[in-house]
């Protein structure tokens, strides 16, 4: 049976080819396929023209496969007007992709996030210290007397701190954060802003060995340690790139897509 498809099959091709008078190599239901038309096929299916069985099987196919959509199309039973809104927007679809990725390598390249990233350094610059905080935790469903109990504890241990006990113990004992707790209270190196704004704004305006009194965030009450810092870091090229290159291929698509639909008149008829 298989043997018998693909006779019929070079037969068909075969005969189909010699329509040659026509200018076309092929036709299905007298549409002709012309060489240029199938050759766009070939560098699609990246068949080089020069394997002539690898294009004599993809003549074979794509005919087959022009047959067979031709056949179906004449039962009628698709919705041809929505077949061709998919054909379309496909199409839309594949110009603007295809476009974009074309001109997006050609404007972004290397040479142009190198140039970025020196000329913009002080964005991928931040401040950071090295702290430490004891917590005393709040919630909103406290009442007043709790929440006053709360601070009462917190200024406790400020008061036993500024006294010369050491803030490693009194953090093990009683902050409420258990993961930097067991740590002494360490928070480990934080950048300017990466916290609470209230938190951040203390930390950045205090001196290294300074104890800060008791302030408050949506997490509770905090005694805070300057340990090292404040320190300026600088994220490397090699850290940044990416997000560097999509934001420069955002904008050339931005721009470009305005140039090119300035390009066209567009009227809406409402």
């Amino acid at each position: 049976m298989k043997k018998l498809l693909l006779t019929s099959a070079c037969c068909l091709a075969a005969l189909l080819m010699g329509c040659s008078d026509s200018g076309s190599i092929a036709s299905v239901n007298g549409k002709g396929i012309s060489q240029e038309e199938f050759n766009a096929y070939l560098k699609f299916k990246r068949i080089p023209e020069q394997d002539k069985a690898r294009v004599d099987r993809a003549l074979d196919e794509y005919v087959n496969r022009a047959a067979l959509a031709a056949a179906i199309e004449k039962t009628g039973k698709l919705d041809a007007a929505v077949i061709q809104a998919e054909l379309e927007e496909f199409k839309r679809q594949m110009l603007i992709g295809r476009y974009f990725e074309e001109h997006l390598n050609g404007v972004v390249d290397d040479a142009a996030v190198r140039n970025y990233y020196a000329e913009h350094q002080g964005q991928y610059e931040s401040s950071r210290v090295h702290a430490a905080h004891i917590l005393v935790r709040i919630d909103p469903t406290m009442g007043e007397t709790e929440r006053q109990a709360k601070l009462s504890t917190a200024h406790e241990i400020y008061s036993r701190l500024q006294k010369g006990e050491d803030f490693a113990d009194l953090a093990k004992s009683y902050s409420e954060d258990k993961v930097s707790g067991e740590k002494g209270g360490d928070l480990g190196w934080l950048a300017e802003g990466a916290v609470d704004p209230e938190f951040s704004k203390k930390l950045f305006s205090m001196k290294p060995g300074e104890i800060s009194e008791p302030l408050i965030t949506p997490f509770g009450f905090h005694v805070v340690k300057m340990l090292e810092g404040p320190q300026t870091i600088k994220r490397s090229l090699e850290s940044v790139e990416g997000e560097i290159r999509y934001q420069l291929r955002n904008q050339a698509k931005a721009t470009e897509t305005e140039r090119l639909v300035n390009t066209v008149k567009v009227r809406r008829q409402d």
